[in-house]
């Protein structure tokens, strides 16, 4: 009796793996493009739910950098480095409520690491750090 129990233990427990490791497969496969609105702050770029600059998104998501209400100095959103094949490009300077977004950030179809920073305040750390997951 007490094999039986053994191994009807460990049928579950690989039954469960098998099924947590589809569930975790799927989840990867079906992840869907979101749409982040990253804050541009005064000296430090900022997405909910997110650690001050840095974000990763699912491929194809749309980003639009958003300057706060409160923002006083001028910023900008320039992209220093990106994957192979995506041209950089900088935004408008600009201060209190104005947003940002190109073709490039509409829909990120290229996976890889995006390096940003304020032509301004780099010196101060104004960079920001957005990868994209295969």
């Amino acid at each position: 009796m007490r094999l039986g129990r053994t191994r009807a233990v460990a049928a579950l427990v690989a039954c469960a793996a098998l099924v947590g490791g589809a569930a975790a497969g799927a989840g990867a496969a079906s992840r869907k493009p979101q749409k982040v609105r990253v804050g541009v702050f005064d000296n430090y770029y900022k997405a909910a739910r997110s650690p001050a600059g840095k974000l990763t998104v699912n491929r194809n998501s749309a980003v639009t950098f958003v300057w706060g209400d409160t923002v006083a100095d001028v910023h900008d959103v320039r992209l220093v480095k990106g994957p192979k094949g995506v041209k950089g490009f900088t935004s408008d300077p600009s201060a209190a409520g104005f947003e940002f977004t190109n073709r490039t950030l509409r829909k990120l179809a290229k996976p890889g690491v995006y390096k940003f920073i304020c032509t301004f305040h780099e010196s101060d750390g104004m960079t920001f750090t957005l990868t994209v997951r295969r």
